[in-house]
This record gives C-alpha cells, sequence and structure tokens, in this order.
C-alpha cells in the first residue's frame, strides 16, 4: 500500500451525466489525473445530420501533462467510442481488459485513426497499478459484454469506487461471473465515494437473467416454422452467443447481415470470448440454399442500425435479405431515447410483410444493467461515505440518489452531478467546488465541432418551415435593379400554387431595394436587413410559418 497522506481529491464527469452515452469522468487525486472511460453518445433526435457527440475536453487538454491515463470499463461505444479523437490531442496510455483493448483498437481502425500510435496497456481484474498519488485495482463485473470492470482507487482518505457497468445475475456464467468477493472486500476497508451506474435505477426489482433469456431464445427458435432475423447491437456479446447457441440446439446455420459483424465475432472468437463452431454460419448467399427451417439471420450494427436494416426488409428493398411470409423476427435491442419511435414503426412494417414479431415484451431480451435491488446490493457492499450516482439522465441519476437514501444515507452525502461540476474532497469534507468546460462536441461528416448550436439551430428552422432565397442583382452604374428579384422557396410554400404570395414578396422587395437605390449613399447589409424584416413580417402575416429569409444581392 501507498504510504502517503491525500491531500485533496476532485471528481469531474465531462461526460455520462443528465444523458444516455458519452461516459467520461476525471478523478484527480492530488496532482495525478485519472480518466475513466471515453465515450461517445448517438444524436438526439434534435441533433439533425449529426452522427455522433463525444464530450468536450478542453479541461484535458488543459491539464494534458498530469493525465496518467485513461482507463477503460468495457467495450461498449458509450465507453470507449470517442476515443481515436482524444488521442489525437492528449498523447496518454490506455488501460483495458484484453477484450477491451482489443475493440478499442478495431474502433480506431473504424474511426480512420492517424495520429502517433496509442500505447494500450492489458490489464485483468487481479492486476494493481501504483501511480505517484494512488494504488488502481479492479474487480469483474456482470454486462452484456464480458471483459467488464470496475474500478477501485486506493487512497489515504478511503476508497473511490467505480463501478462501471454492472448488474448482479445469480445464474451468470464463466466469464460473467462479478467478483462479488471482491467488492464486499473493498466496502469494509472504506469506501470514501461511490460512483455507480443509474442506467435502471427506475426499474424496480431485479433484472431478468441471462439464462432465462437463453432458455426462451431456444424455445422461441424451436416453435419458428420459418426463418428466423435476430436484429441485436454488434458489441452484445451475451446476446449473440444466446443466438449461436440456440442455433446450434435446433440444427440451423447462421447468416450475418450488417456492417463490421464478421469482424467482430472473429476478433470475439479469437480471443475465445464467443463459441462458435466454424460450420455454424454461412454467407448470405447460402440462405437460397437451405430450407427456411434451416437458417437464422443475424442483423447487428451500432446506433439504429440492425432497426433500419430490418424497416428495409420490410419495405422488399434490402440489398440481401427480405421479409417473407412466415419469418420470425427477434428484436433483442433496447432502443436508446429517441429511437422508440423508430423501434414501433418497424415493428408494424415487419407485422404488414407478414413476420410474427418477438421483442424484449417476449422475454428475448434483458439490459445489461443493474435494476433496483441490484443497486441496493452494490450500495450494501461498498457501504460508502459519500455516493455520487452516474450513467443516466437526471430523472435517472435522481432515482438512484432516493435509493440510496432508502438504505440510510443522508441528503448532504449524495451529489448529483451537471456536466463539469467539481466535486472535491478536502480537510474531510465533500462539496460542490466550481465548475470546468464541459459539453458536446458534435461529429458531422469529417467535421469536428465545427457544427455549434447556431448551425443547429439553422438547421431546425430549415426543417420546420424551409428557406425564401431572393436574389436581386444591381447596376451600379445606372443605379437600377439589373434583374430580379427572383423568388426561390424551398421546403416553405410550392410556388406554383402560392403565385400571389410571390407576386407581393415581389413587389415588396422591388420597392424597398428601390427606395435605398435613391438615396445618395447605402449599405447592402441594411438592405438585407430591411427585406429580412419586412418579409418576415409579410409572409408569417399571410402563411403564420416563419421560413429562413435569405437575401442575396449582387452587383454589375
Amino acid at each position: 500500500m501507498l504510504n502517503r497522506e491525500t491531500e485533496m481529491i476532485k471528481i469531474i464527469p465531462l461526460g455520462g451525466v443528465g444523458e444516455n452515452g458519452k461516459n467520461m469522468y476525471v478523478l484527480e487525486i492530488d496532482h495525478e489525473m485519472f480518466v475513466i472511460d471515453s465515450g461517445l453518445m448517438f444524436p438526439e433526435n434534435e441533433m439533425l445530420g449529426i452522427d455522433i457527440v463525444i464530450p468536450d475536453i478542453s479541461y484535458l487538454v488543459e491539464n494534458k501533462d498530469r493525465i496518467q491515463g485513461i482507463f477503460l470499463t468495457h467495450g461498449h461505444e458509450d465507453a470507449l467510442g470517442s476515443l481515436s479523437y482524444v488521442l489525437k490531442k492528449i498523447k496518454v496510455p490506455v488501460f483495458g481488459t484484453k477484450l477491451t483493448v482489443a475493440l478499442a483498437k478495431e474502433k480506431l481502425k473504424e474511426q480512420d485513426y492517424k495520429g502517433a500510435p496509442p500505447k494500450f496497456v492489458t490489464i485483468h481484474s487481479d492486476s494493481r497499478l501504483t501511480f505517484e498519488t494512488v494504488e488502481i485495482s479492479f474487480f469483474k463485473t456482470t454486462h452484456s459484454i464480458p471483459d467488464s470492470i470496475g474500478l477501485c482507487f486506493h487512497t489515504s482518505e478511503g476508497n473511490i469506487v467505480h463501478t462501471g457497468d454492472f448488474k448482479f445475475d445469480q445464474a451468470a456464467e464463466g466469464m460473467y461471473q462479478p467478483e462479488i468477493g471482491k467488492m464486499a472486500a473493498i466496502g469494509q476497508e472504506g469506501v470514501l465515494c461511490l460512483l455507480s451506474d443509474s442506467t435502471d435505477a427506475e426499474r424496480p426489482g431485479y433484472s431478468i437473467s441471462e439464462s432465462v433469456i437463453a432458455c426462451q431464445m431456444s424455445d422461441s427458435f424451436h416453435q419458428a416454422k420459418g426463418r428466423i432475423i435476430v436484429a441485436c447491437f454488434a458489441s452484445n456479446l451475451i446476446r449473440i452467443q444466446h443466438v449461436f447457441r440456440a442455433a446450434k440446439e435446433n440444427d440451423r446455420k447462421v447468416a450475418l447481415v450488417g456492417k463490421n459483424i464478421q469482424r467482430v465475432i472473429d476478433l470475439a472468437v479469437n480471443l475465445e470470448y464467443l463459441e462458435v463452431d466454424s460450420d455454424q454460419i454461412v454467407s448470405v448467399e447460402e440462405i437460397n440454399q437451405l430450407h427456411d427451417d434451416e437458417i437464422v439471420i443475424l442483423t447487428t450494427g451500432i446506433q439504429g442500425e440492425p432497426i433500419e436494416a430490418l424497416q428495409k426488409m420490410a419495405k422488399q428493398a434490402h440489398k440481401l435479405v427480405n421479409i417473407q411470409e412466415g419469418d420470425t423476427v427477434f428484436i433483442t435491442a433496447t432502443p436508446s431515447p429517441g429511437l422508440e419511435i423508430l423501434m414501433f414503426k418497424t415493428m408494424d412494417m415487419l407485422f404488414r410483410a407478414g413476420a410474427n414479431v418477438l421483442s424484449s415484451y417476449k422475454k428475448v431480451h434483458v439490459s445489461g444493467h443493474g435494476s433496483q435491488e441490484e443497486l441496493k446490493l452494490m450500495l450494501n457492499l461498498m457501504k460508502p461515505k459519500y455516493f455520487i450516482p452516474v450513467q443516466g439522465e437526471y430523472r435517472m441519476l435522481k432515482a438512484h440518489a432516493k435509493i440510496a437514501q432508502s438504505l440510510g444515507m443522508d441528503s448532504h452525502q449524495i451529489f448529483i452531478p451537471e456536466k463539469g461540476d467539481v466535486i472535491e474532497y478536502k480537510k474531510e469534507r465533500m462539496k460542490m467546488s466550481g465548475k470546468v468546460a464541459a459539453g458536446n462536441v458534435l461529429i458531422d461528416g469529417i467535421g469536428v465541432g465545427d457544427v455549434g448550436n447556431i448551425v443547429l439551430r439553422d438547421r431546425r428552422l430549415l426543417s420546420q418551415d424551409g428557406i425564401f432565397t431572393v436574389v436581386v442583382t444591381l447596376n451600379k452604374k445606372t443605379r437600377s435593379i439589373a434583374s430580379g428579384p427572383e423568388i426561390i422557396s424551398r421546403g416553405f410554400v410550392y410556388v406554383r400554387e402560392s403565385e400571389k404570395l410571390m407576386e407581393q414578396s415581389t413587389k415588396l422587395v422591388k420597392d424597398i431595394v428601390e427606395g435605398y437605390l435613391a438615396r445618395d449613399a447605402y449599405e447592402w447589409s441594411n438592405i438585407k436587413q430591411d427585406i429580412r424584416d419586412q418579409l418576415n413580417y409579410l409572409l408569417f402575416e399571410k402563411t403564420k410559418r416563419r421560413p429562413m429569409i435569405l437575401p442575396i444581392i449582387m452587383e454589375v
């Protein structure tokens, strides 16, 4: 153990609080900084055209010389998806278990990382790392992907624990078994502060065991008369394992459909995290050579990809596989916020196409996160002095805080942070002590952070009321209108059916421009602003809509 007194501890969430995904937590122990996870979040509905969202790492860049490493808790996108963007700006080692490191390297390739080769350090649950200010140990947790871990930072003031993603499944096997003994031992040592997964804090009781899901899936495979199509996320390895086992038990072959699925499965099989017989997988081209009751089609991807693929299949528009009468479709993916409508719409389309659809309501899928009774168990094992619920939207963090209070913790022992809040422990007292830069960095194509609130506002306006463009060409010598005004409407009104409105708008613009041309001096900016203001008033009066008005003035 370290033989030094810790003077100050700071805990700063840069992501993962007040939202689902984008997990990133900074732990400062005196002069050293440790980063837990580097996740991404998929865009919410109002983030039009955005591909992914990553944390604002301005604070990390300002303090990059103090960072000792990035510690990954597991291999999902919400824990490692922003790594390639972070490593371009911060050269630090990345610590993770064997599977997590392998998936992180794949993610860097997928995101076309071109920076200096990062240093990956593979650890396991029995590893113990020693730094100047702290020792770090690890413990296995049960999640929907193997090699998931929690972290324990050993300080003279007590342990600081981050649970990572977890649930307690009494029937968990092999690599999915949690190390409850280690968790209890950490609690006995004394936990100063616990940061715990809040994703399912609103759900009472216990999560359904994965063994129940495995049996239900195998039974459903047995009852299905035609083809079986399964949609799941590519990194949900426990669900993919269930598919292969159920297929084997029911003498069915598996065809893979989806971006990067073959790569993920090859990687997991090579590292022995997935049991798949070599003759189980067939190519998509071989589907028609087998009877319908001999085939399972597994479609995967990230975010909404598996659901969107099912939509294409239902519309008979998929390049490889389309829904036919008698197919059984298993949707084994929990939609993230904003995707629920897409999910139910897709189920409707599948039923219309003649498929039988089974989802989480039929016990073929379960969350990888603990429900309320499991969160209580973690709190009871750790017995923390202070508690910070993390990983969830605000209502989930609040629900988790209430669980802690129901176990006897006082409100002054619980902190519900916003992104960037600094929670400081000094002189035997923990308190909120300021804020650092934090927020969203939006990725659109190859642009990182070049789309901000103003661009999103413009996209929202365009999506709601369209655009109204006015083009006027002026003759500088004669001080007259050379051509125009020409009006172009997109997404606002259909021009052919709104001729009167177009005529009124054209006359209004012409009068404004000619009024300015009659003056001794005029500014283009003033003409444009006047056109915007007066057109805005006219169009709203006639249509009760406010399109984006774009005046373009040219000179010849």
